[in-house]
């Protein structure tokens, strides 16, 4: 299937034996997994060597957010920029947010705790765990 896809053609798209691409164009692709599974991915030239971008799952991006999402890469890749370094460094810089927030937490409960009895203390942790954090689980004893 060359050109442009559609959305009855991602839709009707059956796995196969091994993984299979359907192509849309300027470098995009939805890979298709024998277990059904359907990614969006970007195939670009970057320093002289060819790269990939994973783009989100389908139904979750739509055709066409995954356009979009190509489009802003192409734009990156015609100022001089790898758009998978910009990736890594947006990744990178959630992931010190998420610390940041982590830390704070840890610094509130700790200010809190002398106040709260030991149930208190063990539910409030447990939570922040659950809901907030992504700290391994523990066993606390306060």
């Amino acid at each position: 299937m060359a050109g442009k896809l559609t959305n009855t053609a991602i839709v009707n798209a059956k796995p196969a034996d091994k993984p299979r691409k359907l192509p849309d164009e300027r470098g995009l692709f939805l890979l298709i997994s024998p277990n059904g599974g359907k990614w969006w991915r970007f195939k670009y030239r970057f320093g002289g060597k060819e790269k990939l971008l994973s783009l989100g799952t389908y139904p979750d991006v739509t055709l066409a957010e995954a356009r979009e999402s190509r489009d802003s890469a192409r734009k990156l890749l015609t100022q001089g920029t790898d758009p998978g370094a910009v990736r890594r460094e947006e990744q990178a810089q959630a992931a010190e947010d998420a610390l940041t927030f982590q830390v704070v937490a840890l610094d509130w409960y700790e200010k809190q705790r002398p106040g709260w009895t030991e149930s208190t203390a063990y539910n409030i942790m447990r939570r922040l765990e659950r809901e907030l954090l992504t700290l391994p689980r523990r066993v606390y004893h306060p």
